[in-house]
C-alpha cells in the first residue's frame, strides 16, 4: 500500500512539474513571493537592500516567463539580492546553483579585491584535487573570477555580496563540471574538483553519529541529520559508551543543513545537570506589524546521565544554522571550547512558505537569534580560532582536530 500512495504522489508531483501556468498565475506566485519576503525577512536593515525599489526590475522579467524552469530562475535572481546562504527556493532546475554550505565543497571570501579560498571541505572533491586554503581565485569555467560572479551578484555591492556570489560561482550548478583556476606557490593551476563525479550532488554518510576511542579521549562526529529525531537514541547510544573518557571532543563539522532545536535540547541536555538560558529569539515579523518587540529566551533542561567532564566542540563554515545554535548553546552554558574557523553564519532561523499556484517553496531568515550574551549568532567565532591555511597540499591530517587533542592534552595533565 506504501508503495502505491509513494507512486501516486510521485506521478502527481511530476504531473504539477509538467502543468503549464498562465502569465497571471504566475504573477500571482510573484506577489505572494515578494510581499512575503517584504513582511518577513528579517535582516533588510543590516544588508542595506532596498528591496521595495526592485520590485519592478524582477516584475517584468516575470511577464516573459513562459515554463516553470523560467519562474525559478527569475525567483533565483530575486533571491540573490539578499546575498543570504540560509535563504532559497524548495525547487530547483539543473542549472540552478548548489546549496552553500550543504552542497560545497569550498569556502571563498573577497579579501579587499582579492578572491580567496578561505576554507577546504574536508573529504569532497576540492580537498582531493589539491585546492588548499590560501589560494587566489583566478577564473571559474574559464570565465574571469570577477565576470563569473556578476550571474549571482544583485544591486546591492559590497564585500559580503561580492562573496556570496563567488560561493556561487565556484560551488558551480547540478550538471556542469567545474574547472577552477587559481594562483598556488608554484604558480597559476588548473583544477577539477568534479573529476570523479559530482559528489556534491551525491552526499550520504554511513551514520548519523560516528565515534573513535582517542585513548584518554573520546570523539564523537554528528553527521548532518540535525533535523531528524532518530538521532537523539543514536546519539545517546554513542555518548553513553564514552562516559568513562576524561573528555569529548564532538565534531560538527558536517551539520550544514540545520534541524530541529528538539535534537539540539536532546544533545546539549546530556551535558548539564540543571536547566540553562541558550540562545536568544527575535521575532521580526511580529514587531513589524505591531510596533511591539517580541522576544524570548529558550531553556534546555538536563537529561538523565549527563557527561560533566571537558568537552570540545569541532567547528567549521560546514557548521549551520540549528549546528550554530548547539555551538553557542555549549559556549554560553560554559559546557565547552569551541575551537576551528568561522562558522557558516547562516542568518537567523528560516520559515518555509508555498506560492499558491506553481506550489513552489521557499525559506526565509524570520527570526533573529543571538548568544545568551547578546552576539548575534550569524557573527560568533570560536574560543581557539585554527589557521587553516597552515594544511598544504598532500600533507593529510585536520589541523582542527590535531589542535583540539593538543588543548586536552594540556587541560588534563
Amino acid at each position: 500500500m506504501k508503495k502505491i500512495l509513494l507512486a501516486a504522489l510521485l506521478l502527481s508531483s511530476i504531473s504539477a512539474f509538467a502543468q503549464n501556468f498562465t502569465s497571471k498565475q504566475y504573477k500571482e506566485d510573484f506577489t505572494y513571493f515578494w510581499n512575503t519576503i517584504d513582511s518577513n525577512y528579517c535582516y533588510f536593515e543590516k544588508r542595506h537592500i532596498e528591496w521595495p525599489k526592485l520590485r519592478d526590475i524582477y516584475s517584468k522579467q516575470v511577464d516573459t516567463v513562459t515554463s516553470r524552469n523560467g519562474f525559478i530562475a527569475v525567483l533565483e535572481r530575486a533571491m540573490y539580492e539578499l546575498y543570504d546562504h540560509h535563504c532559497g527556493l524548495r525547487a530547483n532546475t539543473k542549472t540552478s546553483r548548489r546549496l552553500v554550505p550543504t552542497s560545497a565543497d569550498m569556502w571563498a571570501e573577497f579579501s579587499g579585491d582579492k578572491p580567496v579560498i578561505t576554507e577546504v571541505r574536508k573529504g569532497y572533491g576540492a580537498e582531493k584535487v589539491g585546492i588548499v586554503a590560501g589560494m587566489e581565485v583566478i577564473a571559474v569555467n574559464d570565465v574571469p573570477v570577477k565576470e563569473a560572479i556578476l550571474p549571482f551578484l544583485g544591486h546591492t555591492v559590497n564585500a559580503e555580496s561580492k562573496s556570496f556570489a563567488l560561493r556561487l560561482a565556484l560551488n558551480g550548478d547540478h550538471e556542469t563540471k567545474r574547472k577552477i583556476t587559481l594562483k598556488t606557490a608554484a604558480g597559476i593551476k588548473d583544477f577539477y574538483p568534479d573529476q570523479d563525479g559530482m559528489l556534491l550532488d551525491n552526499i550520504h554518510f554511513a551514520e548519523m553519529v560516528e565515534s573513535k576511542d582517542l585513548g584518554e579521549m573520546g570523539y564523537i562526529r554528528i553527521n548532518n541529520f540535525l533535523y531528524d529525531n532518530a538521532l537523539i537514541p543514536k546519539f545517546d547510544s554513542v555518548l553513553n559508551t564514552m562516559m568513562d573518557k576524561k573528555a569529548l571532543i564532538i565534531d560538527m563539522r558536517e551539520t550544514a543543513s540545520g534541524g530541529n532545536t528538539a535534537v539540539a535540547r536532546a544533545i546539549l541536555g546530556r551535558f548539564i545537570d540543571k536547566e540553562h538560558f541558550y540562545q536568544k529569539h527575535e521575532l521580526y515579523a511580529e514587531e513589524l506589524e505591531t510596533g511591539i518587540k517580541r522576544s524570548w529566551v529558550e531553556i534546555v533542561s538536563p537529561r538523565k546521565n549527563p557527561y560533566l567532564k571537558p568537552v570540545v566542540i569541532l567547528a567549521d563554515h560546514w557548521t549551520g544554522s540549528i549546528s550554530e545554535g548547539i555551538t553557542i548553546a555549549f559556549d554560553g552554558m560554559r559546557r565547552a571550547t569551541v575551537i576551528g574557523t568561522q562558522l557558516a553564519r547562516l542568518n537567523g532561523a528560516v520559515y518555509s512558505f508555498e506560492m499558491p499556484n506553481t506550489k513552489i517553496g521557499f525559506n526565509i531568515s524570520e527570526e533573529r537569534l543571538y548568544h545568551v550574551n547578546g552576539t548575534p549568532r550569524e557573527l560568533f567565532n570560536p574560543s581557539i580560532a585554527v589557521d587553516v591555511t597552515k594544511q598544504r597540499p598532500g600533507e593529510g591530517g585536520d589541523v582542527i582536530l590535531n589542535s583540539a587533542m593538543d588543548f586536552l592534552k594540556n587541560k588534563l595533565k
